[in-house]
């Protein structure tokens, strides 16, 4: 995680607070090595802007690492239908793809 990118990344947001990708660009940089950190920023995405795709993926995937399978379930599914409803055939496929493994993955 490099410093210099999140401060230009915050300083994006506050010219641009609207724009989601300057809360998901800021959530994964704090991926790197903050969970907790890009969890609420994901979580923050999730919330103010339910529509931005990109986010579902990543925000599953995380809830995944940390072990709390109930969110990671439910974030799945639901970017599944917002990808549906986008007719975003890319985001759909990798979400689908994504919870088919974790499914797999739980049942062992």
């Amino acid at each position: 995680m490099s410093q210099e990118r999140l401060q230009q990344l915050f300083s994006f947001l506050k010219e641009d607070p609207n724009d989601p990708f300057n809360l998901y660009a800021i959530a994964l940089e704090y991926l790197k090595n903050q969970d907790q950190k890009a969890l609420q920023y994901f979580e923050k995405l999730l919330e103010q802007h339910p529509d931005y795709i990109a986010t579902y993926y990543h925000a599953a995937q995380l809830y995944v690492d940390l072990g709390m399978n109930k969110s990671a379930e439910q974030t799945y599914m639901t970017g599944i239908e917002k990808a549906k409803s986008q007719q975003n055939s890319l985001a759909l496929r990798e979400l689908q793809n994504a919870y088919n493994q974790y499914l797999f993955e739980e049942e062992d």
